[in-house]
């Protein structure tokens, strides 16, 4: 009969506390079967799952001598027998799938962690880690917008992911907050290449709309605009129409508004970590690559694939040289990326706001709509409308701890 225990630690944390305890459990030949420790606030909390000696008394003697060097550490310890039963019952389980939960908001509140995690209770999904992501806030925050990231590991299969799914866009909507889901699996934190959308993405604004303010067409254009990012006229219409609008207009403008462009909150920070990290990134853009390939030399960008102007006599003639990038060709573009780099699809982020995004978006690994109309919200898989674009950082693993040093 194996005699199985956990045996868990708390109190103020100290150099060489665990090293302490598990020398204790040395000297007694103790199999260690699993062990989780966290610190917070300088308060230590300590699991471990452990296999008694088969010798006489050996729980007598092992929890004696523990109980002594925890007097001696200040720290509380409690002993919990686990039967063998349950204790294989536990192994069994190994198997079941692990999903990741990201919290992203301004500032996390206690009313979100109790939404959220009732959810995730009431989808039958048990919560096996709870972890930090972002840097330890200030109490006042001055130098920066706040953004704060809280991940939970969950284990078990959701009732009904599409009820869930619908829930989370709720309490997103009500509170102001970005919920993300996804399987914990080997590509997760595996992935390689990250594909954004221009416009409105990348940077704050749709370049044809400031193109068409220049030519005097700025109502009708972005009423065009507005229909089409709405998924109410096909791509490649909207297009046509508007570049019909603008057909005239002196090219030497396109140099200016590029010099004006702004980018969206985090891009800069986001694509200069990724490159960092070794990732390639692509602009796949249904604008134009004037602005592509501007955005490029900025940022550093590694491929563009985007409509090109016809300029004439230093005239914008209302039409595009080569294939339109619309919805179909930019998931066919990312694909072709994907094999070009010799990567899954899996491990591809595709980021975009409007609905000639979607199709790209549901072909990556991770597919998120940043700060997306209603219905691409709804349509993709995760959305981020709170934070900047660097809290795509949090949906692939990585902790503001990691980068302290850039």
């Amino acid at each position: 009969m194996k005699e199985i225990v956990l045996l868990t630690v708390s109190g103020e944390d100290k150099p060489g506390l665990t090293s302490s305890l598990c020398s204790v459990l040395a000297e007694s030949d103790v199999n260690i079967l699993d062990m989780s420790q966290s610190v917070i606030h300088s308060t230590l909390s300590l699991g471990m799952v452990i296999e008694l000696p088969k010798q006489e008394n050996p729980a007598h003697n092992v929890m004696k001598e523990v109980l002594f060097k925890a007097f001696e550490l200040g720290v509380t310890v409690k002993f919990s027998p686990i039967s063998e039963d349950r204790y294989e019952k536990w192994v069994a389980n190994q198997g079941k799938k692990r999903y990741i939960v990201t919290l992203l908001a301004r500032r996390i509140k206690a009313l979100h962690l109790a939404r959220l995690s009732g959810i995730i209770h009431t989808n039958g999904l048990n919560i096996d880690v709870i972890t930090r992501l972002s840097g330890r806030p200030p109490l006042n925050e001055n130098q920066r917008l706040p953004r704060a990231c809280i991940e939970f590991s969950v284990r078990g299969e959701p009732r009904d992911f599409k009820a869930m799914k619908a829930e989370f866009l709720e309490i997103s909507h009500e509170f102001g907050i970005d919920i993300a889901f996804q399987e914990e699996n080997r590509f997760r934190r595996n992935r390689r290449l990250v594909a954004f959308d221009m416009d409105s993405t990348l940077i704050n604004t749709e370049v044809i709309d400031e193109l068409a303010r220049r030519a005097g067409v700025g109502d009708q254009v972005s009423e065009i605009t507005e229909s089409a990012m709405r998924g109410e006229i096909d791509y490649r219409e909207s297009l046509k129409r508007r570049l019909q609008l603008i057909k005239g207009l002196d090219a030497s403008v396109l140099a200016d508004i590029a010099s004006h462009l702004q980018l969206n909150e985090g891009a800069e920070r986001l694509i200069g970590i990724l490159k960092s990290l070794g990732y390639k990134t692509a602009i796949i853009s249904g604008g134009f690559t004037y602005f592509g390939n501007f955005l490029k030399d900025k940022l550093g960008i590694d491929y563009v694939f985007a409509n090109e102007l016809e300029i004439s006599d230093g005239k914008v003639t209302g039409n595009v040289l080569g294939e339109i990038v619309d919805a179909a060709r930019k998931a066919e573009v990312l694909k072709l990326l994907a094999e070009k780099e010799n990567i899954s699809l899996e491990q591809v982020i595709a980021v975009g706001d409007g609905a000639n995004d979607l199709p790209m978006l549901a072909c990556a690994g991770l597919g998120i709509a940043f700060r997306a109309k209603p219905l691409v919200k709804e349509s993709a898989d995760h959305a981020l409308s709170i934070i900047g674009l660097d809290g795509i950082l949090y949906l692939i693993g990585v902790r503001d701890r990691d980068l302290l040093e850039e």
